[in-house]
């Protein structure tokens, strides 16, 4: 079994806000941080806007440092796949840790666009690890915080998400070809399927391999890519696709119901609300 992709439903059992996606009008990320005049959204992902302007990045990072948010039923239910020895790996676009807060394994997770982990000195040879929570007290201190860690380190100091303009981290590369040949059942949960080379990781699977697509709308199909989803064809010419149309929580709720899995979920999703 290979997982793939995370939530961004907030889970009905707790009373949590929402997860922001990034591109909802109105409530993505990208609209919410509007109030820095970025020209283009993407911007803010963008390391040569960061190293001329660290503002709008270090209050994004502020706004999903883990701890805002609780992992989802999603996050819950990949643990349970783990958890049932059937998790090969969960490749994730999200930054927000909320894989490792559910409980994973590190082996287990490829965090292709990076998270809050860990933090580094931009552009530091050979690389300078900086100390976590003292990157999350900076950046709750605002520019005045993140100033003085810039001054005490010589240079940024970033949490370890990737941006345009950097490499994915070598785990992203070193693992997906043999793991997505090995698959016995491919799982994608919540995304766009629009970066690459993240979203060209659907058309790698086995020939063999049945694929799951549970979305709120279709995504990486074969319309839009090689390889991709063939769901929207004929019977006849799609033997191996599946699409569960709706949200990320509901549809991880009922594959794990009729897995019988049911109360294994609920018993991992009550353990959490009650610490």
């Amino acid at each position: 079994m290979f997982g793939f992709g995370t939530s961004t439903d907030a889970a009905a059992n707790f009373p949590v806000p929402r997860i922001p996606d990034f591109r909802t009008p109105g409530s993505g990320l990208y609209d919410n941080l509007q109030r820095y005049n970025l020209s283009q959204p993407e911007l803010i992902f963008d390391l040569a806007f960061f190293q001329s302007q660290p503002a709008p990045f270090y209050e994004l990072c502020k706004e999903l440092w883990p701890g805002t948010y609780r992992p989802t039923r999603a996050h819950y239910f990949i643990r349970l796949l783990e958890e049932k020895g059937v998790l090969r790996r969960c490749y994730t676009q999200n930054i927000d840790s909320l894989e490792r807060q559910a409980g994973l394994s590190p082996e287990k997770v490829v965090a292709a666009h990076g998270n809050m982990d860990e933090a580094h000195v931009l552009d530091s040879v050979p690389e300078r690890k900086v100390d976590i929570e003292d990157v999350r007290r900076a950046i709750f201190a605002g520019e005045e915080g993140w100033q003085a860690l810039r001054q005490a380190h010589g240079g940024l100091v970033k949490p370890k998400i990737v941006m345009f303009g950097e490499d994915l981290p070598d785990r992203f590369w070193e693992l997906q070809q043999q793991d997505l040949q090995e698959c016995d059942l491919l799982i994608v949960i919540g995304t766009s399927l629009v970066v690459e080379p993240f979203a060209g990781l659907v058309g790698k699977a086995a020939p063999d391999a049945p694929r799951l697509l549970i979305n709120r709308e279709p995504a990486g199909t074969c319309e839009q890519r090689v390889f991709g989803f063939r769901f929207q064809l004929p019977e006849g010419d799609n033997w191996r696709d599946v699409w569960f149309e709706g949200g990320c929580d509901e549809g991880c709720h009922a594959l794990a119901a009729a897995l019988g899995w049911g109360e294994d979920l609920q018993r991992l999703e009550s353990e959490a609300e009650a610490e």
